[in-house]
Order: C-alpha cells, then structure tokens, then sequence
C-alpha cells in the first residue's frame, strides 16, 4: 500500500538498511575510487621510474644489438612482439597489480566486504526513459555537475598558475642537457600531480559525505513503512495478542489437569487458591501445583472437591505462596514451617480416615 499524503521524516530501520545493502545500494564515492588509484599509480610510476626506464632501454639496446642479425620474416616479428610485451608485463604487472589491491581496499573501506548480483539483474526501472529522465534532472545529478564543473575549473587553474610558475627555468632549457631536462620536467609533473592529488582528494571527501547523506535520505521511510515492517518482522499486535491468550489457555488447562495429584488447596477462602504436592522421597520440598484468584481460585476448589484432595483455609499462607511461588516450583524455606504444619494436619485427617475405614 502506498502512502499517500505521507512524508517520509524517519530515519531507516536496520532492516531497510540490511536490505538496501543485499540490494547493491550503498554509500560509495566513484571519485574517491579514482583519485587514489590515479595518485598511488602515479606515485608507483614516479618511484619505480628509474627501474622502469633502465630495463626499457636494456630491451632497446638488445633489440638494436640483435638487428643487424635478426632476418625479417613473420616468425622473428611475432617472436620480438611477444618478447617485447613479456617484458612491458614484467614492468607494469607489479602496478597494475598493486593498483587492483588498491581499488579492491578502497571499496572494502567505504563499504565493507559485500558481494551480490542485484545490481546487475534487469528491472523496468532500468529501462524506463521517464525513470530516466527523473535521475538525471535529480538532485543527486545537479551534485554532480556541480561537482565536475568545480574540479575541471581548479586542476585549470592550478595547472596554469604551476606550468606559468616554471616558465622560466624551462626557458633556459636549451643550456641544459637532455637529462637535467628530463629531471625538470620530472619536478614539474610530480609537483603538479600532488596539487591536484590535493585538490581531488579534497573534491573526493565532500562527494563521499554527499553520497552518505544522499543515500540516508533517499532511504528514508513514512511511520506507515515503520509499521508495516514491524507487522512483517514481529507480527500484528492483535495476532500477538490472540497467540499470548492461547497459550495461556494451554497453561491453564495443564495447570488444572496436575490438581488431582494435589495433596492440599490452601484457600484464602474465596479469593485465592494453592494447589500443593510433597512426596518426602522424590522432593526436597512442597511444589505448588496449581494457583489462581477469583473464578480460577473457585475452579481449582471444585476440582479439589471433585478429586477428593482437601481444602484447608490459611488466608496469611495461601497469599504468600500465591504471591513467591510460581507453579511448578518449590516453595521457599521461610514457608516451610506454616507448610510443614498444614501438610501434617492433613496425613493426620487421612490417617484417621484409614482407620476408621479399616
């Protein structure tokens, strides 16, 4: 049922959220993504650079030593293809392979360990151009526009002010020999690579948070949504209720079937009523078998009186054990005596009917 009329003002409830996240849908920063890739990449090239470079030109040289020998035909060209790419997967394979651990991390550490195949199923949605067209004029796609316009304008400006600011030493280039060029050109790079790390990790951080925020409120829920999902998960509270008076039932008519076993009801006389057992070799001490007040009290006297089980008036007695004692269990030790005292009026009673019998 749709809620209509109804805003959605409350926070979403962790099984929403559980089921948003088994749906594929959670807070995670593309840009975060590829501003440490991109960095720690080009920090990893920056760093194994001179390695890289020497067991290039060793290849090269070992190429144009073997020239001179090497007769052209489609053989030797596939042979020097595959060596040549042998050794480019030799010097890149550690990158690439740090920058897959690298894209693997940054996504276990904005959203955790979380495998699912919901995102790629096909649904109408996905497919629907008024679906479409609503998200890309939504608010999340003005964000984002916003948010690219702003980062093209700063690594503009920043790649400007640092390229206009090392104009003059590479105006003196042409005094410098190749590899003091290469080395200048080296410093620019790495210095203009880390002001836009900066700036994209800065541009990152605030997409993250938004990309937090927007997924909080687009899960956002009506207190009908609250209440249709406690119905679901903890069941209608008239269901409940039915099942609680059920089983109480149940209780009831266990606890009644146990009072023939009884040897003594203890009565307050009209409100309360105790169901006793003690056998001196299997119980440490008197279990209370039944009890109950008012209708339930008078229900457990008639059976008492259909079964033969005596009834003796206590008021003080029959309320403190209706009061501590739950059925089915022993009463305490401070009952004992004023216990002890009724349970031996009655083997007397029986006593004397025996003989009287006999």
């Amino acid at each position: 049922m749709e809620d209509v009329g109804q805003e959605k003002t409350e926070q979403a409830t962790p099984r929403k959220l559980e089921k948003a996240r088994e749906e594929g849908q959670v807070a995670r920063s593309m840009e975060l993504n590829s501003v440490v890739i991109v960095t720690l990449g080009l920090a990893a090239v920056y760093l194994l650079g001179p390695a890289l470079t020497a067991h290039l030109m060793g290849g090269m040289r070992h190429a144009f030593a073997e020239s001179a020998r090497t007769v052209i035909n489609p053989g030797t060209v596939q042979g020097f293809i595959a060596d040549q790419m042998g050794r480019f997967a030799v010097m890149l394979g550690p990158i690439l392979l740090v920058l897959a651990v690298l894209a693997y991390l940054i996504n276990v550490a904005q959203v955790g360990v979380l495998f699912t195949t919901k995102p790629l199923e096909l649904k109408p949605d996905k497919i629907s151009i008024a679906k479409g067209f609503k998200r890309i004029m939504s608010k999340r796609s003005l964000v984002e526009l916003i948010r690219d316009l702003i980062k093209t304008t700063l690594i503009a400006i920043i790649a400007y002010q640092t390229i206009a600011g090392w104009l003059p030493t590479m105006m003196d280039a042409t005094d410098m020999s190749i590899g003091a060029i290469a080395a200048a050109l080296g410093r620019l790079s790495l210095l203009l690579t880390l002001k836009i790390a900066i700036v994209l990790f800065l541009i990152a951080a605030f997409d993250f948070a938004f990309q937090r925020f927007d997924m909080a409120a687009n899960l956002r829920m009506t207190r009908q949504e609250i209440r249709e999902e406690l119905k679901e998960t903890e069941g209608n509270p008239l269901t409940k209720a039915r099942v609680r008076q059920i089983q109480r039932e149940m209780a009831r008519k266990r606890m009644m079937a146990e009072i023939p076993k009884a040897d003594v009801v203890i009565t307050n006389p009209t409100h309360i009523a105790v169901a006793l057992q003690y056998d001196s070799k299997t119980m440490p001490a008197p279990m209370v078998l039944a009890k109950g007040q008012r209708l339930i009290a008078e229900r457990i006297k008639e059976i008492a009186a259909a079964h033969h089980v005596p009834i003796v008036e206590n008021k003080p007695l029959a309320r403190s054990l209706y009061k501590l004692v739950d059925v089915g269990a022993y009463i305490p030790a401070t009952l004992y005596r004023a216990t002890a005292e009724v349970l031996a009026y009655i083997y007397r009673l029986k006593q004397k009917k025996g003989v009287i019998g006999g």
